[in-house]
């Protein structure tokens, strides 16, 4: 087996913006229904699409309110920064031919507006967000998605990510999967390989492609 394709998640993954997602949608419902969230309590749309997220609390017009949060989260982009050592990662990997895409459950609108200010968007090939597959994570729709794009077979894709849902994704889709545990902070989730920071995915690389 040799990776040729490494796949991220972004939230909490490539980019630390648990704060700011929360932090807007604190704002976003307290705003809209009037209804005040803790942290705890809305933690489990991380890793989830948004709208799903508006779904599971009961909220009316979610288009509008989809809009309010995205407009919310531009105001907190002071919050956002770029998980230490990614970017020297994302450089080395290009550097040795890799191909790295990303399967978000971003909706394209918030990747185009947000993740697109980045200086390590240019990095990523093919981009599979929410708008692109009808079942999202934890189906592994995202990912069988990006291997019809890139027309590659699972056995040639790495998926990195942070939450169980990306660790499900992986599993539905027959991928491998790496838990990014610096932006989890846990190890509990399934994963074939834990990254306490990015830098370990390069010797578990080097050692795939030696079996080769």
């Amino acid at each position: 087996m040799m990776y040729r394709h490494i796949v991220f998640d972004i939230d909490g993954t490539l980019v630390d913006n648990e704060k700011a997602i929360l932090y807007s949608l604190q704002e976003v419902l307290l705003q809209t229904i009037g209804k005040e969230f803790s942290f705890e309590q809305l933690t489990f749309c991380l890793g989830i699409p948004g709208e799903d997220t508006l779904e599971r609390l009961g909220v009316g017009d979610i288009p509008r309110v989809m809009n309010l949060w995205i407009e919310a989260l531009r105001r907190c982009e002071n919050m956002v920064t770029i998980h230490k050592g990614i970017e020297e990662l994302l450089r080395k990997l290009s550097d040795r031919g890799y191909k790295l895409g990303l399967a978000s459950s971003r909706s394209r609108e918030l990747l185009e507006k947000d993740f697109d200010n980045l200086k390590i968007s240019n990095y990523f090939e093919i981009r599979i967000c929410a708008d692109d597959t009808l079942e999202h994570k934890p189906t592994g729709a995202p990912l069988l998605k990006y291997m019809e794009s890139a027309r590659v077979d699972r056995s040639e894709v790495l998926y990195i990510g942070d939450s169980v849902h990306d660790s499900m994704c992986a599993g539905d889709a027959g991928v491998d999967f790496a838990l990014a545990v610096w932006g989890s902070h846990t190890e509990a989730t399934p994963a074939k390989y834990y990254l306490r920071t990015p830098s370990d995915l390069l010797p578990i690389l080097e050692d795939d492609g030696q079996k080769e």
